[in-house]
C-alpha cells in the first residue's frame, strides 16, 4: 500500500493510502507543505504514475470532505461554547480553550456532587496510586482512573500552560522531579481550580493575593 504520511500540519499524521509499497521506497517525500497546498502536493508526486494517482484520488476527496465537515462540527462547538456562559467562565483560566472547557462542562455535568473541588483530579485519575504493605509505604505512577478524554484535555491545557505561557502563575510548580510529573501536577491543579471557579462563579486570577483580595 502507498502510503503519505503527512497531513500538511505539523505534528499530525494520517496515512493516505494507495497502491505499491510505502512512497518513500519511491523516492517520492512530501516533505513539509501546509494544509492548504497539501493535496497539490500530492498530486505533483503522483501525476508520472496513473495508476497509483487513480487510487489515491478518491481517498484525497474523502480526506477533503471529512477536513470540511470536521471544520463544521468545530464552528459548531465554538458557537455552543460561546453561548455558554459556565464556558467562557472556565476559559478565563491559562491553557484552557473551548474543546477543554466544553469537555469539562460535559463531564463534570453536576458540581454538587463533588463535596470537596480537591477530590476532582482523583476522580479524573490524576492522583498517583499508594501502595501499603506493613513497613512499605510506596507512591506509584497515577491512577489513571475515570474520564481518559478530560484527562488527556487537563494534560494539555497544563502543557500549554507551562510552556506558552511566559506571566508568572502559582499554577506553576517546580520541575526538578521531570517535566511529566510537573505537568500532571499542573493539570490535578487545574481541575481542582476548575471545578471552583464553577461553584463560586468566579472567573481565574493569576496570584492567590488577588483571590484574597477579591
Amino acid at each position: 500500500m502507498a502510503v503519505l504520511r503527512s497531513t500538511g500540519e505539523p505534528g499530525k499524521a494520517s496515512p493516505i493510502r494507495g497502491g505499491r509499497g510505502t512512497l518513500r521506497n519511491f523516492g517520492l517525500k512530501v516533505g513539509v507543505v501546509g494544509a492548504a497546498k497539501f493535496e497539490a502536493r500530492i498530486r505533483e508526486l503522483i501525476k508520472d504514475d496513473p495508476d497509483l494517482a487513480e487510487i489515491v484520488e478518491p481517498v484525497l476527496i474523502a480526506r477533503r470532505t471529512l477536513r470540511e465537515q470536521l471544520g463544521v462540527l468545530h464552528r459548531q462547538l465554538l458557537e455552543l461554547v460561546r453561548h455558554d456562559p459556565v464556558c467562557r467562565r472556565l476559559m478565563t483560566a491559562p491553557g484552557v480553550g473551548p474543546v477543554v472547557a466544553l469537555t469539562f462542562r460535559a463531564t463534570v455535568d453536576v458540581p454538587s456532587r463533588f463535596k470537596n473541588s480537591k477530590t476532582v483530579g482523583a476522580a479524573f485519575g490524576l492522583t498517583p496510586r499508594r501502595y501499603q504493605s506493613g513497613e512499605t509505604d510506596r507512591m506509584g505512577a497515577v491512577s489513571k482512573c475515570g474520564d481518559r478524554m478530560m484527562r488527556v484535555m487537563l494534560f494539555e491545557a497544563a502543557l500549554a500552560l507551562m510552556v506558552c505561557s511566559r506571566k508568572w502563575s502559582w499554577l506553576k510548580v517546580a520541575r526538578h522531579r521531570g517535566m511529566k510529573r510537573a505537568i500532571i501536577a499542573v493539570a490535578r491543579r487545574l481541575a481542582v481550580i476548575l471545578h471552583r471557579m464553577w461553584v463560586d462563579g468566579t472567573e481565574f486570577r493569576w496570584t492567590r493575593e488577588q483571590a484574597v483580595a477579591a
